[in-house]
């Protein structure tokens, strides 16, 4: 007889997971290393083409992960508590639909375990973004998008 254990992003809080899991739930995307852009006068948040200089454009994979904090100092270290207020996450992202009360897509990779699923799926920013070192920033502006790449 085989007994079946509900997967832990189904049993547990954001609150009451371990690091690996917490870690686990990011599918690779980085939709959230797009540059935002906010209006100074309404707060609104605009996305840009542009991705921070740290990413790997291949893999979607932050090259400098552990000390990204460090080396942008604008760059948000996710924490549970953090998903309730953090507006801008993409609507796929797997912090925000478990918040939410919703599923993890069928293509995410711990559904799929396949950590490439994501990019596959075209979910991911591969070749849709350009770093934001080959862009001055007084021109960001002209690289805002309607949506997460």
């Amino acid at each position: 007889m085989v007994i079946e254990v509900a997967p832990f992003w189904e049993t547990k809080t954001l609150e009451e997971m371990t690091t690996d899991e917490w870690e686990s739930l990011c599918d690779g995307c980085a939709r959230c290393c797009q540059i935002k852009l906010e209006d100074d006068e309404d707060g609104e948040i605009y996305y840009t083409q542009l991705v921070c200089h740290l990413l790997n454009l291949d893999n979607c994979q932050c090259t400098k992960y552990q000390t990204r904090s460090e080396l942008v100092p604008t760059c948000v270290s996710m924490k549970a508590q953090d998903v309730r207020n953090i507006k801008w996450m993409p609507d796929t992202c797997a912090y925000r639909l478990l918040e939410e009360g919703k599923s993890l897509p069928e293509w995410h990779p711990l559904i799929t375990k396949d950590k490439y699923s994501v990019i596959d799926a075209d979910i991911s920013v591969r070749g849709k973004v350009i770093p934001e070192y080959k862009v001055a920033e007084d021109e960001w502006e002209y690289y805002v998008t309607d949506k997460h790449q």
